[in-house]
């Protein structure tokens, strides 16, 4: 059984990863913020806000982790231009303050950063799957501090510190916030069929193709990559999480309401019509393929049906 720490442990993916891994017989150690209510999911529970360098300090000393999994962090970009000085100072200070006190207090733990693949940014102009080589050109504050971190994370590796390194791709499925697209048009669908929203689902740009991936099969890809934690250190430093198959919004729009009854309209909101420099963005796994094994294995629409059946969940529960 192995102690594994999981930062930003309430979010989307860090309450799925926590659950996985206490099920699969792991003693999980959530860490979450000051004032965010208990996961579910974990044997013990650690309160810190990651920019308090001294309070992680003995958060890392009390949880003795002998693996780490990155997650806290701002992770919405509009979030990132309005906030600009806490995306900073969450994304790029925080993780510091990890690195400093995982080397001061656990420094044999294995630490596997999660950044994005939003630090390929301008790249994905190619029009082309991106490896893990191609140059990173991020287009936002998020973005960029992302790479910021990925840089620090890089330097205490190069110190001797074991870990790695991860760019996931969109991520999907039940529990995800409606700030991203896949869940909005669930939850629009839900409240629909409820009666309480008009048969009109608001949408922005529906040609963009991205690459998503079932959230299940995210929080896979890491848990492969922990188990390198017990191999030779001769293994890449970055690994892309991606299906390497671009699909279009619209298509993941279409398929939703085939799994509704409901007749609903499709009305462009100006609102939600954000110009994009990026028509398609997607990512070369071979890395991760080659070095674990690992492969999807959740069916997009067996997700979105999912997402779509835990909205009805919510929404019915008010």
């Amino acid at each position: 059984m192995q102690r594994i720490l999981i930062t930003g442990a309430n979010g989307f993916v860090g309450q799925i990863l926590c659950k996985i891994l206490q099920e699969a017989g792991h003693h999980v150690i959530a860490l979450v913020g000051a004032t965010s209510p208990l996961p579910k999911h974990a044997n013990q529970t650690l309160q810190c806000d990651i920019r308090d360098a001294q309070g992680l300090e003995l958060a890392i000393a009390e949880a003795a982790p002998t693996h780490v999994v990155h997650l806290a962090a701002i992770t919405h970009v509009p979030t990132s231009f309005k906030e600009p000085l806490l995306t900073w100072q969450t994304n790029v200070m925080g993780s510091v303050n990890l690195l400093q006190a995982l080397q001061r207090h656990a420094p044999k733990a294995f630490v596997l950063f999660v950044s994005s693949s939003e630090v390929y940014g301008a790249s994905f102009k190619q029009g082309i799957p991106l490896t893990e080589n191609t140059l990173c050109q991020p287009m936002n504050p998020y973005a960029a501090s992302k790479l910021a971190a990925e840089a620090a994370f890089q330097e205490y590796f190069r110190q001797g510190m074991p870990g790695v390194i991860v760019r996931p791709f969109n991520h999907i499925g039940p529990g995800q916030s409606a700030d991203f697209v896949t869940a909005s048009f669930a939850r629009q669908i839900a409240l629909i069929e409820a009666g309480q929203q008009a048969p009109q689902l608001k949408v922005g740009n529906l040609q963009a193709e991205r690459d998503f991936l079932d959230v299940r099969d995210v929080c896979g890809a890491y848990i492969k990559l922990l188990e390198l934690a017990d191999k030779p250190a001769t293994y890449p430093r970055c690994f892309n999480i991606c299906s390497g198959q671009p699909r279009k919004i619209q298509t993941m729009l279409d398929t939703l309401l085939e799994l509704t009854g409901k007749t609903i309209e499709v009305v462009e909101d100006p609102e939600r019509m954000r110009p994009s420099d990026i028509p398609s963005a997607s990512g070369n796994s071979d890395a991760i393929r080659q070095t674990t094994g690992w492969q999807p294995a959740f069916a997009l629409q067996d997700t979105l049906n999912d997402l779509l059946i835990d909205w009805r969940d919510q929404v019915s529960k008010g």
